[in-house]
């Protein structure tokens, strides 16, 4: 199947061939024409599946074809409408009334969806996109608001304190999507994102993006949904069957610290992404890397914005050959040269393994994964195998070798790393919520959302009580 036999705006087709997209990806077979029929969805997909376009491109088509309406019919739509107001000027600022409203965890996922959307509707008149985030003045925020944009990316945090001050008004909004919901709730925005989804109009349409179905996501779906259509596409992808998966053991910190510095400096290495669970761990690693000679840089919650955009484009233009992050800093990245992730430590989540070796291995490349695992953190290690139905080899690099060998038995050749997990059922509309968000806002809570595990000073290394070291 094309592009041009799902029926997408002619415009839109322009803007994908021009763009070099020619087919769908199995995502957005499954999704765009759901999408376009105005149905609730529910996916289940991988970062990098191109889950974008998959709710980007039906929203576009929307839009597009409301511009052909005969005049009067669009005249009546555009009253609806308010005229942009001058964005520094509150008091003849009119709210801003989208009719597309996408929330993303990061900013730099935000950022990355609206770039996506100028590329997909560069050949629409009328139709504009703008994101609003944390770190971006605030006078900005208000010019781009008081254009009255038919598309609002934001974070949920930064688009409450709008929504408070009266700057936003979802009356007119026809699509709500989340993405990477998973994500969201790990970082402690259910509470905002409940609150949002309550000033939305009941006939809105919604799309759901997220790792897993499961557990507070699946809740938070039946909610919010009305007889969704769950579709499931990332049973293959989180193989990562292109990507070449090692494991190394290390006895501590020090043997650990002198195996990564030993392997960045392979020559095939084009640019390398480290992930650490700490944010503080990013900025030792990258100093202590820079220090060793090696060309590093960290990106995580603490920097600033700007700090932050400047080591992407830096790593974007490979001025920067290692990067150093947090898992919820290297979300939404998507630089085609980084040809090898190292797990300095383990995430405690199998899920989140899958996130980060997926940075590697983009459009169709080969790539490398390789984790650094102290002797205690077996345990996880199986946990990843089981979900991923495939067994991590372990490798020695001569030199370098462990003083210890694994506690555990080693898995006989050719036994697979997973034993009769239960099968999943996809692909079966999910029935008609029983309520949907009619309960009074809840009041904002004091302070900023809980961070994550992985972005918590405190984390442990892997879930394991550490035995080399405080760091």
């Amino acid at each position: 199947m094309t592009f041009a036999e799902i029926g997408l705006h002619p415009a839109i087709l322009k803007a994908l061939t021009d763009s070099g997209y020619s087919e769908p990806t199995p995502v957005q077979t499954q999704a765009i024409p759901a999408a376009l029929t105005g149905r609730d969805l529910l996916v289940s997909s991988q970062t990098g599946s191109g889950k974008t376009a998959a709710f980007m491109l039906p929203a576009l088509h929307r839009f597009a074809s409301e511009q052909r309406l005969p005049a009067a019919a669009r005249t009546a739509v555009q009253e609806r409408r308010p005229a942009p107001g001058r964005g520094h000027d509150r008091h003849r600022f009119q709210a801003a009334q989208p009719r597309m409203l996408v929330l993303t965890p990061t900013r730099e996922l935000a950022l990355q969806v609206t770039a996506a959307t100028e590329k997909y509707g560069r050949q629409l008149n009328q139709v504009r996109a703008v994101a609003i985030l944390g770190g971006m003045p605030y006078p900005k925020q208000m010019e781009l608001l008081g254009r009255n944009p038919e598309i609002l990316v934001a974070t949920p945090g930064r688009l409450i304190d709008h929504m408070s001050s009266g700057k936003i008004d979802f009356s007119q909004l026809q699509v709500l999507v989340l993405d990477e919901a998973d994500r969201m709730l790990d970082m402690g925005f259910i509470e905002d994102i409940e609150r949002i989804v309550a000033a939305t109009p009941a006939s809105r349409q919604t799309m759901l993006f997220s790792a897993t179905l499961d557990g507070t996501v699946g809740e938070l779906a039946q909610r919010m949904t009305r007889a969704a259509l769950r579709i499931q596409v990332d049973a293959v992808s989180a193989r990562h069957d292109h990507i070449e998966q090692r494991m190394h053991f290390v006895d501590d910190l020090a043997h650990k610290n002198r195996l990564l510095d030993h392997l960045l400096r392979d020559a095939s290495i084009d640019q390398a992404l480290v992930f650490t669970a700490t944010k503080r761990d990013a900025d030792t690693v990258s100093d202590r890397l820079n220090v060793a000679g090696l060309n590093a840089a960290a990106l995580h919650g603490d920097m600033h914005q700007g700090a932050r955009n400047r080591t992407l484009a830096a790593m974007r233009r490979g001025q920067v050959r290692i990067l150093v992050a947090t898992d919820v800093a290297a979300r939404g990245i998507d630089v085609p040269t980084i040809t090898h992730v190292f797990n300095y430590d383990l995430p405690k989540a199998a899920e989140d393994y899958v996130h980060r070796i997926g940075r590697t291995g983009r459009a169709g490349r080969s790539g490398l994964a390789i984790s650094l695992v102290h002797h205690a953190e077996q345990f996880n290690v199986r946990k990843i195998e089981r979900f991923t139905k495939q067994m991590i080899p372990v490798e020695v690099v001569v030199g370098h070798e462990p003083t210890r060998r694994p506690s555990a038995t080693p898995r006989p050749a050719g036994k697979p790393a997973w034993k009769g997990g239960e099968k999943r059922s996809y692909g079966q509309p999910v029935g008609q919520a029983d309520s949907r968000f009619s309960k009074p806002s809840a009041p904002r809570r004091d302070g900023p959302p809980r961070a994550p595990y992985h972005e918590s000073a405190k984390a442990t290394h892997g879930g394991a009580r550490r035995t080399y070291g405080d760091r």
